[in-house]
């Protein structure tokens, strides 16, 4: 079997009790496990990601993004209403505009870390 297909695990079963205690030590509660997954797969949709992106960049009505990502408004408010629902994104009213950006610098980075890990395999992102 060749180097890459060969199965990584251990062959004996040994315990490292210091590791398991430290991981117990420092454990999730449920309710957080749970938003942390919600949120990953509320970012794993790419329409969400456009969105995110753009956002990362400016301030943005509906109407902007719609343009921008070729869709409609509803397709549009719908995602926001996703990402809001998650505290990922904000709004502002100005008059008879909505204008969208991202929470806080949270989002940013984990947008900023997830696309940096992407280039780092893939050169030409922007196609």
């Amino acid at each position: 079997m060749p180097e890459k297909e060969k199965c990584l695990s251990c062959e004996v079963h040994e315990l490292h009790k210091e590791n398991i205690e430290l991981i117990k030590d420092r454990e999730l509660s449920e309710e957080i496990i749970l938003k942390l997954a919600e949120t990953f797969k509320v970012l794993g949709d790419p329409t969400r990601i456009k969105i995110i992106h753009a956002l990362s960049n400016v301030e943005l009505c509906v109407c902007d993004i719609s343009e921008l990502l070729e869709v409609s408004s509803s397709a549009v408010s719908h995602q926001l209403r996703l990402l809001r629902n998650l505290n990922l994104v904000k709004y502002r009213k100005e008059g008879r505009s909505v204008y969208y950006s991202l929470i806080d610098d949270h989002i940013l980075k984990l947008f900023s870390q997830g696309l940096e890990h992407v280039l780092a395999e893939d050169k030409d992102v922007y196609k």
